[in-house]
């Protein structure tokens, strides 16, 4: 059976979470923060957004679990960082931008983690 893919910022987080929501139906992973970030030597009106240098692995295994979950839900922090961090993981797993896959939650509980699912 597909599991449901929830993907946090933190590796710590994604630990909590996962035993809160439990591996029989979940994955929880981290992103470790950004995954994707302007280049340096390569500014001007239309942005281009490559891959975060070392964040390789990690955007292979989101894009590994992505494949086979049966929904993605984006759990990152409800404020301007976790926003982008959340925009840039949904246009590397294609995630449809009609799909409701953004979760929020402001407190690290079982009931505000199963409220937001």
């Amino acid at each position: 059976m597909a599991k449901a893919l929830v993907i946090v910022e933190s590796p710590a987080k994604a630990k909590t979470i996962e035993k809160f929501l439990g591996k029989s139906h979940y994955t929880v992973k981290a992103s470790v923060g950004h995954v994707r970030d302007l280049p340096k030597s390569q500014l001007g009106v239309e942005p281009k957004y490559i891959n975060i240098r070392g964040k390789g692995d990690v955007i292979k295994e989101l894009k590994k679990e992505a494949k086979k979950a049966k929904k993605v839900y984006l759990a990152t922090d409800p404020d301007r960082e976790g926003e982008a961090i959340s925009w840039h993981l949904s246009y590397i797993l294609n995630i449809d931008e009609d799909e409701k896959c953004r979760i929020e939650f402001n407190e690290i509980t079982k009931g505000a983690i199963k409220n937001a699912i």
